[in-house]
């Protein structure tokens, strides 16, 4: 079995698409196990707003409570990319989710900062680690560890779905 990071922002169209495109291929692809890791394409301390911090650590408390992942990405997603949420309250946040994740638990944890490091190990995975100029990125984990095979977003263009379809054609046919 193929295994894939996604690296990706909730405030990023790009991201957006890139994941739509990746939710609709990925049936076709049933050996590639996906491994999301949400970063923020400007962290703190840069003025650029929204972070999505917040965000990032919801997706590891819906994880960890056994939400629908697919359906918070997309309530994340639709939350911020086009209704333009506030996702920096916890409050607002937490009105996004509640009907995939019980509210109170939702804030509890968010307040107990459990997920925080999170952030900056995802975002130093990326920047660091990785190389990631731009997002939505995949990076290949093999069997053997091999983390060669890639897929980089474009600045201003993303990742199309022929990009992507001949990424996971790649993939199946080399693991």
């Amino acid at each position: 079995m193929a295994k894939i990071q996604v690296f990706y922002d909730y405030q990023c169209p790009f991201c957006k698409k890139g994941y739509e495109n990746l939710i609709e291929l990925l049936p076709d692809y049933k050996a590639v196990e996906i491994e999301w890791r949400p970063i923020e394409s400007h962290p703190r301390p840069e003025n650029y707003s929204p972070h999505t911090d917040l965000c990032i650590q919801g997706f590891y408390i819906a994880q960890e409570l056994g939400a629908d992942i697919s359906a918070f990405h997309a309530l994340m997603f639709e939350a911020v990319c086009k209704e333009k949420r506030n996702v920096e309250e916890p409050e607002v946040l937490a009105d996004i989710i509640q009907g995939i994740i019980d509210r109170e638990k939702f804030l509890n944890l968010l307040k107990s900062q459990k997920f925080a490091s999170r952030v900056n190990e995802n975002n130093d995975l990326a920047y660091e680690k990785e190389g990631i100029w731009y997002v939505p990125s995949f990076r290949v984990i093999s069997p053997e560890g091999r983390r060669d095979l890639k897929l980089d977003a474009k600045g201003g263009v993303g990742v199309s779905i022929e990009e992507m379809k001949n990424f996971l054609d790649i993939i199946t046919k080399i693991l």
